[in-house]
C-alpha cells in the first residue's frame, strides 16, 4: 500500500471514536492488548495537517496496544492483518483537553492505519 492523502473534515468533529474499515483484511487480528506492527498517517481533524507519520520514517513501526492513547487502544482491536482503518479520535481519547501540555491537547485528530502484522 501507499501512504495515504488525507484532508481536513468539514463535519463538526465527533464527541466519540469513530472507526471505518477502508480496505479489509484477511490475515490474523489484532488483539486488545497485544502486539501490532503498523504504517500509519496522523493529521489534525480541522486543518488536515499532518503531525506524524510512518512512511516518512521508512518503514513501519511496532507498539504494544495497551501504551498507545485510548482511540487506538479501541480502535485497533479486531482490525486484520492487511486491512487499512480510519480512526478519528476526540481529545478524550488522543492527549487530553486543551491546555493538557502535549502539543496536540485539545485537537481531534484522525489517524489512517494499515496494519501490517499482529504478535
Amino acid at each position: 500500500m501507499e501512504k495515504p492523502h488525507v484532508e481536513a473534515k468539514t463535519a463538526p468533529a465527533p464527541e466519540d471514536v469513530v472507526i471505518a474499515d477502508l480496505i479489509e483484511g484477511d490475515g490474523p487480528e489484532a488483539q486488545p492488548d497485544g502486539y501490532v506492527e503498523v504504517h500509519y498517517v496522523g493529521v489534525d481533524y480541522e486543518t488536515g495537517q499532518e503531525f506524524d507519520s510512518s512512511w516518512d520514517r521508512g518503514g513501519p513501526v511496532g507498539f504494544w496496544l495497551n501504551g498507545l492513547i485510548a482511540g487506538w487502544q479501541e480502535g485497533i482491536p479486531g482490525m486484520k492483518v492487511g486491512g487499512r482503518r480510519e480512526l478519528i479520535v476526540p481529545p478524550e481519547a488522543a492527549y487530553g483537553p486543551e491546555g493538557g501540555g502535549h502539543p496536540l491537547a485539545g485537537r481531534t485528530l484522525v489517524f489512517i492505519i494499515d496494519l501490517i502484522g499482529v504478535g
